[in-house]
C-alpha cells in the first residue's frame, strides 16, 4: 500500500492505465478501460497512425453508442493485431476497435469486451502491472516503460500466425511453465503444419491421410449366457 496523501490531495495517488503496444508495426499507446463496454479509437488519432485505415474498415450492423450521454458517430470496425512487447517474447491478440468520428482520445481504448475475453486483470499493488490470461507470472507494465521497444521486438509480425493463435489455438492448453518465446515457437511450428489439422469449418477426418473410420453394427456384443445378471433375482 502507498502512503496516504494529505487531506485534499487524494487525487495524487491515482495513475493511468495506459501501456505501450505495437499495432501495424508502429509503437502506440493503449488504454485499458474497464468502464468502456467496447473497444474503440478516434478517427483523427487512427489517421495519424494509419492514413489509409478507411480501406480496412468492416461495416457496422445498426449499433449505436453513447459516451457520457453524448451520441457517438461510428464509422466502422477496425480489426488488427495488438502486440504487447516483452523482452523474452511478444504476446499477440486480435482486437476489433470501433472507429468513432467524434472521439478525441489520443490513444487506442481497450474496453471491457476484450478485457473479459482475454482475461486481462489490472493489479494495483506497489508496483502496478497487469496480466493476460493464465500467464499470471508474466507481468506487463504501464507507462512509463522500464524497457524500450526496439525494432527487433516488432519485426517480422505474421498476421496470419496471430490469427491462427487467436482462433485455432484459442482453446489449446499450454503449459504455464513455458516462456512467451517457447510458446511462440510452438505456435509457429503448429502454424507451419496447419494443413494436418481439421479447421473449425471442416469435419473431423477431412484431411487426407488423417481419415477417421467408424464401424457401426447392430450385432449383440455378448453371448446369451454372458448377458445374464451376475446374481439371481431376489425371491419374492
Amino acid at each position: 500500500m502507498k502512503t496516504k496523501p494529505s487531506r485534499g490531495k487524494g487525487y495524487t495517488a491515482g495513475n493511468s492505465c495506459i501501456t505501450e503496444v505495437v499495432i501495424k508495426n508502429n509503437p502506440t499507446k493503449l488504454l485499458l478501460d474497464p468502464g468502456a463496454s467496447c473497444s474503440c479509437v478516434g478517427k483523427s488519432f487512427l489517421k495519424t497512425c494509419l492514413p489509409n485505415f478507411e480501406d480496412q474498415l468492416l461495416p457496422i450492423d445498426g449499433i449505436k453508442f453513447n459516451s457520457a450521454s453524448n451520441p457517438m458517430k461510428e464509422l466502422g470496425i477496425f480489426e488488427t493485431t495488438v502486440i504487447f512487447p516483452q523482452i523474452n517474447g511478444n504476446l499477440r491478440i486480435t482486437v476489433e476497435f470501433f472507429v468513432m468520428e467524434n472521439c478525441s482520445s489520443t490513444h487506442f481504448i481497450m474496453g471491457n469486451d476484450y478485457l473479459i475475453m482475454y482475461g486481462i486483470d489490472v493489479h494495483n499493488n506497489k508496483d502496478r502491472y497487469f496480466t493476460i490470461g493464465n500467464k499470471q507470472h508474466q507481468k506487463f507494465a504501464f507507462l512509463p516503460f522500464k524497457i524500450q521497444i526496439t525494432v527487433k521486438m516488432i519485426a517480422s509480425v505474421n498476421l496470419e500466425l496471430a490469427r491462427f493463435q487467436s482462433q485455432q489455438l484459442r482453446e489449446a492448453k499450454i503449459s504455464l511453465h513455458l516462456t512467451n518465446k517457447k510458446e511462440n515457437e510452438i505456435s509457429a511450428l503448429l502454424y507451419d503444419h496447419r494443413e494436418a489439422f481439421a479447421p473449425d469449418k471442416e469435419p473431423l477426418g477431412a484431411i487426407i491421410g488423417h481419415e477417421v473410420y467408424v464401424i457401426l453394427n447392430v450385432e449383440r456384443l455378448y453371448l446369451p449366457l454372458l448377458r445374464r445378471p451376475a446374481y439371481p433375482a431376489s425371491p419374492k
